[in-house]
């Protein structure tokens, strides 16, 4: 059996939420054998409605009316109902907390700086809710952010949610194509915006592309301008603008909630879009509060002392995720720009400065850093940090290496997987269990896990497709404008009825960890042999000429071949050498099934807004079909280098 790369000591298990709620479990059931998590996980399945009521308790869910049915309809999926009887608000719960702890510390690459205590968290809230409710806003209305990462994107959106209105957001790199495919479906009635934001070095408008928006919004009444960058306001050409100090008025108006449903819709969010109009994703508030509070709760060991920092985008499910520790009184760490401006050491430098506990970041920036030789181990302190959280993609096991060789040793290094169809994870960490390298270390509680086969049979130990097979409270309540719910059902449930198949290639472990090896729609499949891209990545990933790759299935005679596009360091070439050591080094570490039948040399690989590589884009370049959105692609231009390549004729 391999051993673990780290392991916790006995007082951070000691001290662990997870540990305190084991207990809770045991009082409250009679159950003594829950003293690990292996057994609290399998109470967790088999007794759905027990676990996610002592949740529910444990975190101190504010709600009214009666918890009694717990879920109703359990063998419907998709159908189950979640507390049908209940009645809560979504931003009460995030604004329990009223005092003079800081609740935001904000920074940018502008060298801008400001703290938000809760009291004046909800001073803000009341205010802008009350500037929502005189624009006409009610129940049900939409507000839609084009926004930066800014104190006011989580201000905006608590105000929203207050009044029982529904959020959606999405980055300001987006272009007018982009929201439009987005926001034009769910026809917000108040636009939030910001003036400029910067990135890298530059600064970039957001008000010549709202003008274009509102233009193809009709639905839209009122523009709100955040003045960002501290220039003078130009809203002409905006109509009905108001600037963000103007909206809501001078006077103090506290927050009132509204008591809703349990499965009322709290926020809007996107598929990808890379084969179409983006699908709008629509999430009711209960479920994905008490999703996210398990999660950031018992996985995370997030505390109220804690400063938890997330590097995300507002079109991001991750955001919305990390707006939710607000719900455990935690700092939230807002930070606005590139990670890498001026150099890699920025998000490190901005962990010392403020004192950052848990670290959320991409699994891409940290293979970036460590080919930029980044080693933070050796220029800050780090004294603080105790988790540091990756998703996005598979981590891969050299990154594993990376961070506790040249970041630090002594902290949990957890691997998180879900998605924007459910804003959680199917597996994620845990504070009382080693890391394992190349592992996620845990399926989440209450999320009835299991790898099927290509006969949907279960399986351990054996690659096959990640599943749900019970329901759980954050599934989406539906899509937007799907009124027969066909596209619900087809997205999620068309390969296995009953159960969700979410479309990632996975292997449950001896552990009873998680190895996520891709996506499975764009699964390779030479010879009828099932590859995960993400297992010729870590390989290709190793050599240091290699900045990325994206790797995709070519038709070819009658079958597919591996065809792998790589990016290399400024000045090198690829030529024969180089070619046959990233053949040495797939081979000698996959199977000769890996070894793509050719490698080419690129410019710039394709990329959704959330930095996500678009391989379904490329494939499609490749093979003349039409991408069928670009607005999705933050570089829709890099697939013109795909176009009619010579090197694939032969």
């Amino acid at each position: 059996m391999t051993k673990p790369i780290w392991e916790p000591g006995t007082e951070r298990i000691e001290r662990a939420n997870l540990n305190r709620f084991m207990r809770f479990v045991r009082e409250s059931t009679g159950d003594e054998d829950i003293q690990r998590y292996s057994p609290l996980y399998e109470f967790s399945i088999r007794h759905p409605e027990r676990f996610w009521s002592l949740v529910w308790e444990f975190c101190g869910i504010r709600a009214q009316g009666e918890h009694e049915p717990v879920l109703a309809e359990r063998e419907r999926m998709p159908g189950a109902k979640w507390y049908p009887n209940v009645r809560l608000n979504f931003a009460q719960n995030l604004l329990r907390f009223k005092d003079d702890r800081v609740a935001m510390v904000f920074r940018n690459e502008w060298g801008h700086k400001r703290e938000l205590t809760y009291a004046q968290l909800h001073a803000e809230v009341g205010r802008v809710a009350h500037g929502l409710r005189e624009s006409g806003v009610t129940v049900g209305d939409r507000v839609a952010g084009f926004l930066p990462n800014l104190p006011e994107t989580i201000i905006a959106m608590l105000a929203t949610t207050s009044i029982g209105a529904i959020w959606s957001s999405c980055s300001p790199d987006f272009g007018i194509n982009g929201v439009v495919d987005r926001f034009g479906q769910i026809t917000p009635k108040v636009l939030f915006t910001a003036d400029q934001y910067g990135y890298g070095g530059k600064r970039f408008d957001c008000l010549e592309k709202i003008r274009g928006v509102i233009e193809r919004m009709p639905s839209v009444e009122r523009v709100v301008v955040i003045p960002y960058s501290g220039d003078p306001l130009r809203l002409d050409g905006l109509r009905d603008a108001v600037a963000w100090p103007d909206f809501g008025g001078d006077g103090e108006h506290a927050p009132k909630f509204e008591m809703l449903p349990f499965d009322h819709p709290v926020y809007v969010m996107y598929s990808s879009g890379t084969t179409g109009v983006p699908k709008c994703i629509v999430h009711g508030a209960g479920g994905t509060l008490i999703q996210h509070l398990k999660e950031l709760v018992l996985h995370t060991d997030l505390k109220r002392e804690d400063r938890f920092f997330y590097y995300t985008t507002c079109g991001w499910m991750m955001w919305n995720w990390f707006a939710s520790g607000l719900a455990v009184g935690a700092t939230l760490v807002v930070y606005d720009g590139s990670p890498s401006h001026p150099d890699g050491n920025a998000l490190w430098t901005l962990a010392d400065e403020v004192g950052i506990s848990v670290f959320g970041t991409s699994a891409k920036w940290l293979s970036a850093i460590e080919k930029a030789g980044v080693k933070p181990r050796e220029t800050h302190k780090l004294i603080h940090l105790k988790t540091i959280l990756s998703t996005g993609s598979p981590l891969a096991p050299e990154s594993y290496d990376y961070v506790y060789r040249d970041v630090k040793d002594r902290m949990l290094l957890a691997s998180i997987s879900g998605g924007t169809d459910i804003i959680s994870c199917f597996a994620l960490g845990s504070p009382l269990l080693p890391v394992y390298r190349g592992e996620l270390q845990c399926r989440g509680l209450g999320m009835k896990v299991e790898i099927l086969d290509d006969a949907g049979k279960p399986v351990r130990g054996e690659k096959g497709e990640l599943a749900c097979t019970a329901p759980f409270p954050s599934m989406p309540v539906f899509f937007w404008n799907d009124e027969d719910g066909s596209k619900y059902r087809n997205a999620y449930f068309s390969r296995v009825p009953n159960v969700w198949c979410h479309g990632d290639h996975a292997l449950l472990t001896e552990h009873d960890g998680i190895v996520i090896y891709g996506r499975s729609d764009a699964t390779l499949n030479p010879g009828g042999v099932r590859i995960g891209t993400a297992e010729i990545y870590r390989q290709v990933e190793q050599v240091p000429e290699v900045l990325e790759s994206v790797a995709i299935g070519q038709h070819w005679q009658e079958d597919e071949r591996v065809v792998l596009f790589v990016r290399l360091r400024e000045g090198v070439v690829l030529d024969d050498a180089l070619r046959e050591r990233i053949v040495k080094q797939i081979r000698a570490n996959t199977t000769p099934r890996h070894v793509p039948a050719k490698i080419v040399q690129i410019a710039d690989i394709p990329r959704t807004i959330s930095g996500k590589i678009t391989e379904i884009a490329v494939r499609d370049t490749i093979h003349g079909l039409p991408v069928k959105n670009t607005d999705a692609l933050a570089n829709p231009q890099a697939l013109d280098l795909y176009r009619d390549l010579p090197e694939l004729r032969s």
